[in-house]
């Protein structure tokens, strides 16, 4: 049956919650490689990828694959669980379209790892950041749940992370993140505003990652460094994506929480 779908003003709050697809990642997709794991990270740094292949042995067990290409997933071994490791693509469509594939092969218990813009002063470069709450700035999340102005990280995932950093006395923050598809849109006034509700930091798909893993009613949180900064009157980049040592702590941070799960 045809679910009814009322016109609104504004396209993006059609939601729809019918589950009546024509593309259906559970039986329209077809991978080199089927094995594996209810453990998975979603793991934004390549550089650290391709250390795991190349220092840690990791193995491919799947190829993901859209117009950039191909995009191995790899298996690592970690506190004695099997944990699948793979790069979710950047911005929240791409995003949401790899963990869905991810959620099709086995994918129950989901640790993103990434970095994010600052939105509060003096947070200093590499602070880390546990989201509780995602504005819903971009567009994918409109289609897994109603229109809303935030979505929640599943709470067990959550009270992994949290636990993992507080088990390595790791300082960290928790609030709110705002996720944008405007790369180069987060104008001064936006910003005003998300600092005004808030929000600690900027990023491209920590709402849609929550909202993906409340419609498969799988687990899903993430754990943020705190990169370049908007905070102030000027922008400060910060070099935040060349800190390799950084990014490592950062992904076997979330492979623990995730291990945990």
């Amino acid at each position: 049956m045809v679910s009814r779908v009322h016109r609104q003003r504004y396209p993006i709050l059609e939601f729809d919650s019918s589950r009546d697809v024509f593309i259906d990642p559970y039986a329209n997709y077809h991978y080199e490689g089927r094995s594996f794991h209810e453990r998975v990270v979603l793991c934004f740094f390549q550089d650290v990828i391709g250390k795991l292949v190349l220092k840690h042995k990791a193995r491919k067990i799947a190829v993901f694959r859209s117009e950039f290409g191909a995009n191995p997933a790899y298996e690592i071994k970690f506190k004695g669980k099997a944990i699948a490791v793979m790069h979710p693509g950047v911005g929240s469509a791409l995003a949401a379209g790899f963990m869905e594939e991810a959620i099709s092969m086995g994918g129950r218990k989901l640790i993103a790892c990434g970095g994010a813009g600052t939105l509060q002063e003096n947070m200093t470069l590499g602070h880390l950041i546990v989201p509780t709450s995602a504005v819903r700035d971009e567009g994918a999340s409109y289609h897994y749940l109603p229109p809303g102005r935030e979505v929640k990280p599943d709470p067990k995932a959550l009270k992994a992370i949290q636990k993992t950093l507080k088990k390595h006395g790791i300082s960290y923050v928790l609030g709110k993140t705002w996720t944008t598809d405007g790369l180069f849109r987060e104008t001064r006034g936006k910003v005003a505003l998300r600092r005004k509700e808030g929000c600690l930091s900027v990023e491209m798909e920590c709402a849609a990652f929550f909202a993906v893993g409340k419609y498969r009613n799988v687990q899903c949180g993430q754990i943020l460094y705190s990169g370049d900064d908007l905070s102030g009157d000027e922008y400060h980049n910060r070099y935040w994506i060349y800190q390799a040592h950084l990014r490592e702590k950062v992904f076997w941070l979330a492979a623990e929480a995730c291990a945990s799960l």
